[in-house]
């Protein structure tokens, strides 16, 4: 136990003063004295999330990046006891476990013997096992890690629930005698890149870390967050069976995230978990491309992004209260939407109200948006309807993009003239 500053401070030729180790315990106590406070960090949202979910986390990043300090104070505050296995210095059977011969073994068989530090798991009940330098486990223990990620099971032994498995790896080129993932392995963990924050750090060294704390998920929308998920997933692979499963050709993505139906499985549910969670797109992203890898995961956002549209028949209903999404891309495909349900069912109260909601969004945003809508809405005129006073609003944005057109092709044909 380290001696008080008060008590450093006798004379040091007592011999029953603290000696030069006491000081250095001391100094050391000290410096390990940080404490903690509430920022918002994605990367660290997006692994307690995982760790709610109950869902094998792998988190990716160079050697001193702080995963393992992130670990120990996850589970800290979690309070959850930690346990850290090496998986780079274990034999294939520290994971399947250890045959142990009984009293008959024609009858009774070849129990496997479970490790020790997985019976301490099973006492306590609850835990964080966390496996470290996992891209320097050879194959054999790789495959030998296959049943405790997905089954939660070594040798003859169940982990309880209340067991969260979170693993971390270096990037094969910055890994001591680095392997690939295994394409079975890897599929099963929620792929999460660990980076740094220059504010964090330099805020952490001075003594105060970001606190890890489970996200607060609200009860009242546990079934709307489970019947968003399935929607989201079942619509994208409705129009994208190809995603469904694709394993990908090179051999460092196969050690990634990618799509098959199991990683798709824990996509559903890390949506529902931050859908109730209140999640932002930020944290959304993170576990979608870390379950499913970068090109599904962002063509899932995409279509998540289109789910939250309003329906095209709602505004053409009532286009005096329409409420149009801020951002471009999305209010873009709003009033596309609106033109192509005018196009479906054309009359002229539908086509009049198409035009008061481009109006609505000329005063309401960037005016270009509404040029193409616009453009197409026109076309669909029938000879004997009026053309309705909205229309002369919108000229001068439709004018003025085109004139925009002629002198950006004036000037590219200016140059091309110039040119050699």
């Amino acid at each position: 136990m380290p001696f008080l500053e008060a008590d450093l401070l006798s004379d040091p030729a007592d011999p029953a003063g603290p000696t030069q180790l006491d000081v250095a315990e001391t100094l050391l106590s000290l410096l390990r004295d940080t404490g903690t406070e509430p920022r918002t960090d994605t990367q660290l949202e997006a692994l307690t999330l995982s760790v709610a979910a109950d869902l094998p986390v792998l988190l990716w990043g160079e050697p001193g990046i702080g995963k393992t300090a992130a670990l120990t104070q996850l589970a800290e505050t979690l309070d959850l006891p930690l346990t850290t296995v090496i998986a780079s210095v274990h034999e294939p059977s520290d994971f399947s476990g250890l045959p142990v011969l009984g009293d008959n073994p024609a009858e009774q068989g070849v129990p496997m013997a479970p490790p020790d530090w997985a019976v301490r798991l099973v006492r306590a009940g609850r835990g964080l096992l966390f496996l470290d330098e996992l891209s320097t486990a050879p194959p054999a223990v790789q495959a030998a890690l296959l049943r405790l990620v997905l089954e939660r099971r070594i040798g003859a032994l169940q982990l309880p629930p209340g067991v969260r498995i979170v693993a971390a790896a270096n990037p094969r080129s910055s890994a001591a005698d680095g392997w690939e993932l295994s394409p079975p392995l890897a599929n099963r963990f929620v792929h999460l890149q660990w980076t740094h924050d220059h504010e964090v750090v330099v805020r952490g060294l001075g003594g105060t870390w970001p606190r890890a704390t489970l996200p607060r998920l609200d009860p009242r929308r546990l079934r709307e967050a489970v019947d968003f998920a399935r929607r989201a997933v079942c619509a994208l692979l409705t129009a994208r069976p190809g995603l469904v499963h694709r394993l990908p050709s090179g051999e460092t993505r196969r050690g990634g995230a990618w799509p098959s139906p199991r990683s798709w499985e824990t996509t559903l549910r890390l949506i529902a978990f931050a859908t109730a969670a209140g999640s932002s797109r930020e944290v959304l992203s993170l576990l979608v491309r870390g379950a499913v890898g970068d090109g599904p995961g962002l063509e899932l956002l995409a279509c998540l992004d289109r789910m939250d549209l309003p329906d095209p028949e709602t505004l053409l209903a009532d286009p005096g209260s329409a409420k149009l999404p801020e951002r471009g891309d999305l209010r873009q495909a709003v009033l596309d939407g609106v033109v192509a349900a005018v196009r479906e069912r054309p009359d002229k109260a539908r086509w009049d109200a198409a035009w008061a909601l481009l109006v609505r969004a000329l005063d309401t945003g960037a005016p270009d948006l509404v040029v193409v809508p616009a453009t197409t809405l026109a076309s669909l005129r029938e000879q004997d309807w009026d053309v309705p006073a909205a229309i002369e609003r919108l000229a001068g944005a439709v004018t003025l993009s085109r004139r925009a057109d002629d002198a950006a092709a004036r000037a590219a044909s200016g140059v091309r003239a110039v040119g050699p």
